[in-house]
């Protein structure tokens, strides 16, 4: 065999196991994906109800995420007025996921130990304050029968359960989510009571006594490239 072939055979085997290599490692880097949260369309709602000026709505979101997670999200909701009892009806509120169904909120404590079947008791916003809770969806949670807690099994934005869904439409999006030629979208919907503080929770006639905020959010997968370590958009 001439020198020639030679080095032209182990330059072949020399690509291939280097392209192996290259694939295990992308094989090995986790999916990420990125949540977006739409507060401008948070913003024109508050407007258009008049209540720009009173309440401030914000989510404190990571750059990316894996695929299995957030499994929680951390909200604020700002007090801005000087007489408004802003009260959070967690039980009221819920999630809308992507194929249509809605789960109702889980404001988390330290331990979920109670029954996720308890009713909530509202938090209230005194006027000047910021109300910070990490909440999650009732889908989210399940309970481990060696502790008797409710634990998280899955994330907030579950993309994964369409990946082996028995409807096969759900797996096309999934494939096309994966390929980054499609996003998916959720929101929370946010339900708000609200009163004048020195007439209680009934509502004078200057405030609704209930409003209902929508909080959309997108999800979109993100090139393999992202999780590197050097990569300067983490």
């Amino acid at each position: 065999m001439r020198s020639t072939d030679s080095n032209l055979i182990m330059l072949t085997f020399y690509v291939i196991g280097i392209s192996y290599v290259f694939n295990q490692m992308v094989e090995s880097i986790d999916d990420q994906v990125k949540l977006e949260f739409n507060k401008a369309s948070v913003d024109e709602q508050l407007k258009e109800k008049n209540l720009h000026e009173k309440i401030a709505i914000g989510f404190s979101l990571k750059p990316s995420y894996s695929i299995e997670n957030p499994q929680d999200l951390s909200m604020s909701v700002e007090n801005k007025s000087q007489n408004l009892a802003i009260y959070v009806d967690w039980d009221n509120s819920a999630f809308e996921e992507f194929d249509g169904t809605s789960k109702r909120v889980i404001r988390k404590s330290p331990d979920i130990i109670r029954d996720l079947g308890v009713s909530q008791t509202p938090s209230l916003v005194v006027p000047g304050k910021t109300l910070r809770e990490t909440i999650t969806s009732e889908s989210v949670l399940q309970r481990d029968k060696e502790t008797g807690t409710y634990v998280p099994k899955n994330a907030v934005a579950n993309v994964l359960k369409w990946k082996t869904s028995p409807v096969r439409a759900q797996r096309i999006q999934f494939n096309e989510f994966n390929d980054r030629k499609r996003i998916f979208s959720f929101s929370l919907d946010l339900v708000l009571r609200l009163a004048e503080t020195n007439l209680g929770i009934a509502s004078g006639d200057s405030t609704p006594p209930i409003c209902v905020i929508k909080c959309p959010f997108t999800v979109k997968k993100l090139p393999w490239t992202y999780a590197l370590p050097w990569n300067k958009r983490r």
